[in-house]
Order: structure tokens, then C-alpha cells, then sequence
């Protein structure tokens, strides 16, 4: 199986660096020297990475093969994929790979089908579980702690708590004006 670990971004320097947006929790354990990594457009790789380092909070990685800038500034926005074997799982208790969490029916705590994660997608701030609802609309429901509860691989499903508005229309009235227009 494969999964995409970085998105390589501009050239660094002169010798051939590229900056990298990581997209795995194990950057240490996919992104290290030496692993071959298989990119999209497939035209650019497999790649091999030669070294890697962090400077200024960014990680910079360089590849066998590239070794100047212009090299380095064609890979620009290339995504790095790293074969994985389906069974493994991450070293974290409460961490998921998108594989484990697709196709698992959303539920809230009583047991109301909300619908069926289609695709998770990875924002700065959080990830969003893209769900599809029984009449074919689509809800985002962001992954986190407060909103998704649990993770059950074995009954296949996520529960939620969602906040008022998030999956329906009965959104309460938050703000103080509101409340005072509507009492006139």
C-alpha cells in the first residue's frame, strides 16, 4: 500500500536541498537517508534520499542524483509516497493511518448512522474526515478529540459528538445581537 509522506517544495542552497511539507506522523522512520521513495508524477522518481536535516524549523532533504539547484527546483511540488505493508500499524495507541479510516460508518452515541468516511483530508490546522450522508451529501467532520470520540476498527465505525450546526441545521444562537434582533 502506498502513502503519501511529503510534498517537496523549493530548493535550498545551491547543492541540490529541497525543503519538504511533511505529511506523515514518522517523518524519522519514512524520510530518512537511504529509503526510496516513489513520487507523483511517477516521471520523477523513484527517489532516494542521501540526507536529511532540519534547519530553521524546516526539513530539508537532498536525493542521489540531484545535485544542484536547478535539480533540485524541478522536483518542486513533486509528492513522495513510501510503500507501506497494510498490517502495520503506527506506534501511537490513538493514531490512524487514512487506510484504517476509510470506508468506517459515522455514528453519534446512540447509534444515528451520520453516513461513511469517503476521504480524510490533511489541513495545517487538523484533518477533516470528508463523510457522505445516506441522501449523497457530503459533511466534514474535523478529527479531533472533542468531536470524534472513538475509533473502533473492529465494528468498523467512528462516533461523534458533534456541536450544534455541525451535521444539521439546529445551530444555537451564539452571539448576544442575534439574540436581541430576534426579540424584536
Amino acid at each position: 500500500m502506498q502513502l503519501v509522506v511529503a510534498r517537496i517544495g523549493r530548493a535550498h542552497g545551491i547543492k541540490g536541498e529541497v525543503t519538504v511539507e511533511v505529511r506523515t506522523d514518522e517523518p524519522e522512520l519514512r524520510l530518512s537517508p537511504g529509503a526510496v521513495l516513489h513520487t507523483e508524477p511517477a516521471s520523477a522518481g523513484p527517489l532516494t534520499i542521501e540526507t536529511g536535516r532540519v534547519h530553521s524549523g524546516r526539513l530539508l532533504l537532498r536525493f542521489e542524483g540531484v545535485k544542484d539547484r536547478t535539480a533540485a527546483e524541478a522536483l518542486r511540488n513533486t509528492l513522495l509516497i513510501a510503500e507501506v505493508d497494510p498490517s502495520e500499524l503506527p506506534e501511537e495507541e490513538d493514531e490512524y493511518y487514512d487506510h484504517q479510516l476509510m470506508d468506517l460508518d459515522v455514528v453519534l452515541a446512540d447509534g444515528t448512522v451520520i453516513g461513511r468516511i469517503t476521504e480524510i483530508s490533511h489541513l495545517p490546522s487538523q484533518d477533516l474526515f470528508i463523510v457522505e450522508r445516506e441522501d449523497g451529501s457530503e459533511v466534514m467532520i474535523p478529527f479531533v478529540e472533542e468531536i470524534v470520540t472513538e475509533i473502533d476498527l473492529e465494528e468498523q465505525r467512528a462516533v461523534i459528538d458533534p456541536p450544534p450546526g455541525l451535521i444539521d441545521d439546529r445551530a444555537e444562537i451564539a452571539s448576544a445581537r442575534e439574540a436581541a434582533e430576534g426579540e424584536s
